[in-house]
Formats: C-alpha cells, sequence, structure tokens
C-alpha cells in the first residue's frame, strides 16, 4: 500500500477521534466518529442528557435531567431530590454513563435491512460523584441557570439560591474519563429522505384557546 494510501485509511478511521485511545468510547465505524472540538460544542449545546446508573442486582437505570457541561473541570452537572434512585445507586456504585444525542431525517433504501437515519450523538463514561461542597454546589446550579436562562441574571429577575435552598437539592458531578462523539449526516438531496412529523407536547393545557379578550 502506498503512503498515501495509508493516510487516507488513517482519516478514514478516525484515528484523532475524541475518545479514540480508550476501550469503553471505541467505535464500531470510526469514519463517523467526531474530533474532541466538536464533542465539546456539542455537550455545550444538547439541551437535556441521559445519566445511566448501576442499582441493586446490578439492574441499570436511566434518569433524563437538564444538565451543563464544565469544560474546565472536564465534567458534567446534574442535580435532584436529595432522596432517590439516582442518589441510592452512585452510593452503591461510582460507575456511570451520559449520554446526549439528536435525530436527523430518516433515510429510506430499495431493501428494508438499509434503512437509515441521520444523527448526531456523544457518549460518556466516567464515575459519578454526590457534591458535598457548598460552594460547588452553588456554582454548579448557578451555570444550570445560566445555561437555560441566559436572558435572566441572579439578583435582577430571580433571587439566587439560598443556603437553605441547597439543602433541599442534591447536585451530581460526572468526572468524564472517556468520552466519544459520531455522526451520520447524508447529501440534502438523498432520494426520499424525510422527517418524521414533530411529537405532540403531552401537556393538554397548552392547546386549550385562549380566552377572547
Amino acid at each position: 500500500m502506498s503512503e498515501e494510501a495509508e493516510v487516507g485509511v488513517e482519516e478514514k478511521v478516525g484515528e484523532s477521534n475524541a475518545g479514540s485511545g480508550d476501550a469503553r468510547s471505541a467505535l464500531r465505524r470510526r469514519d463517523r466518529g467526531k474530533e474532541e472540538p466538536w464533542v465539546v460544542d456539542f455537550m455545550k449545546r444538547a439541551p437535556y442528557g441521559f445519566l445511566a446508573t448501576v442499582g441493586e442486582g446490578g439492574q441499570p437505570y436511566l434518569n433524563s435531567n437538564l444538565f451543563v457541561y464544565d469544560e474546565d473541570k472536564h465534567c458534567i452537572y446534574l442535580h435532584t431530590h436529595r432522596t432517590g434512585r439516582t442518589r441510592d445507586n452512585l452510593e452503591a456504585s461510582e460507575k456511570v454513563a451520559f449520554s446526549v444525542a439528536v435525530m436527523g431525517r430518516l433515510l429510506p433504501a430499495p431493501e428494508a435491512l438499509e434503512f437509515s437515519v441521520e444523527y448526531a450523538g456523544v457518549v460518556a463514561f466516567g464515575a459519578g460523584v454526590i457534591v458535598h461542597d457548598t460552594e460547588e454546589c452553588r456554582v454548579a446550579l448557578q451555570d444550570l441557570l445560566d445555561k437555560y436562562a441566559p436572558h435572566l441574571k441572579p439578583g435582577d429577575d430571580y433571587r439566587p439560591t439560598t443556603d437553605d435552598e441547597l439543602k433541599r437539592t442534591a447536585v451530581y458531578r460526572v468526572d468524564i474519563e472517556a468520552w466519544s462523539g459520531k455522526q451520520k449526516e447524508v447529501e440534502e438531496d438523498f432520494p426520499g429522505a424525510f422527517d418524521l412529523p414533530t411529537l405532540p407536547v403531552p401537556f393538554p393545557r397548552r392547546s386549550l384557546t385562549p380566552p377572547a379578550g
């Protein structure tokens, strides 16, 4: 094989993909793997994610939640009530996984087996920690507020989190040890590509006609 051909193979399999050096984040289709800057940007913008923990008897458990990615600490922060299955699982085992994803168009094909879909996502592996430091909890919760309500400012639009309120919630940190990003996107004029209908929001009150006047 020529040197030029070897370089082409290396580029295709994604030797520089995020997480390429860790078996936990290895990709079968490494040609669809993404590099570190793409993964960081995706994690900063993803609206929500799924935390996977391990419960009693090895039972996996998924919890969907809002989250914020801290690039400086290379970790994920999220919070729930002080009691519940997530906390119980983390107290028993620190091993966790975290995932975010979005879906694009459906891609039909002449054979059912070849139907596909556009997608993008990140999977992270690491250790889940219950945060006890008051100041770290305060900063993490404020980072969450800043991510989801950047147009509102503490002290002006709402009262900042108090010490009493900190005692009523639990903050979790996922220390990321390995991660990978993956994306499939085809040309705009892919034959027959189509979007699924938007999933109706299951909140009946929003569908009510507002009163006149």
